[in-house]
């Protein structure tokens, strides 16, 4: 490996890059028990179990490098392949302390995609996005504009792991996992996306602005209208932001009213 190799993973938080002690006589397979002196995901029998069922469109492509070779090969993927990668994955070092993925739940056809950030302690426990605290309220946001999750719903979030102390997904993180949204989205062709949260909206719009100045216009994600508001546990934190929300919700089913008919204004 060049020393340019290893700046260029230092700097996407993709080191240590594991190596074995000897070149030779690497065993063919790794026992599920694995060894003290084995890297964690060779450790843990549930992620070499999760490896060797990769989809055949991904398995093989490098974990590290290239972005864009990976990205291809999940983009090929239909659903059961797609959710088979996700539980998969070792692709970042999100993988190593999580208990589950968190794929994202509703109706696969959907009309109206929610967007969160990614997985707290609760969700990673159940493998479901949204189900703590801050689920109750989505539920209950969705509720108040005659919506329920999985009925025309599909919520799902920028990275599949817990990050560790519910920290914000890093930028590497974020990369690593956006292939299986893209996808994702290219499946369940939503007609509106909602943005929860600054994470979400600055990964899928590539801008780097407060959600305050984001919310209340209609942007765009790959010719999909894209709608930011705020996290549900951002407003449990900030309750007079609620208001706030609540407005964004009305333009977002106004909009949606509009898609509906053919009569959305132009993006």
């Amino acid at each position: 490996m060049t020393a340019r190799r290893d700046e260029i993973l230092k700097e996407l938080g993709l080191t240590p890059v594991w190596r074995l002690r000897t070149p030779s006589a690497a065993p063919a397979e790794v026992p599920a028990s694995g060894s003290a002196d084995d890297p964690p995901a060779l450790r843990n029998p549930v992620v070499a179990q999760s490896q060797a069922r990769e989809p055949e469109a991904i398995r093989g492509l490098p974990k590290v490098v290239p972005l864009d070779a990976r990205a291809t090969g999940i983009a090929q993927l239909e659903w059961p392949q797609l959710k088979e990668s996700v539980a998969a994955c070792v692709a970042c070092p999100l993988h190593a302390e999580r208990n589950k993925t968190v794929f994202g739940v509703g109706d696969e056809a959907a009309e109206w995609l929610f967007v969160g950030e990614g997985p707290g302690a609760e969700e990673d426990e159940k493998g479901e996005p949204f189900v703590g605290q801050a689920g109750k309220l989505l539920d209950n946001m969705l509720a108040a504009i005659n919506l329920k999750r999985g009925k025309n719903v599909y919520i799902a979030n920028i990275v599949k792991c817990r990050p560790p102390g519910n920290r914000n997904p890093e930028t590497a993180e974020a990369a690593r996992c956006e292939p299986y949204l893209h996808r994702q989205i290219a499946l369940i062709k939503p007609k509106l996306i909602v943005a929860l949260g600054k994470v979400a909206a600055v990964n899928l719009l590539k801008r780097d602005a407060p959600v305050a100045s984001m919310r209340g216009k209609l942007h765009a994600y790959q010719g999909i209208p894209l709608i930011v508001t705020y996290h549900p546990a951002y407003l449990l934190r900030s309750l007079p932001e609620k208001a706030k929300a609540w407005a964004d919700l009305c333009f977002a089913v106004e909009t949606m009213h509009g898609l509906q008919s053919g009569k959305a204004a132009p993006i």
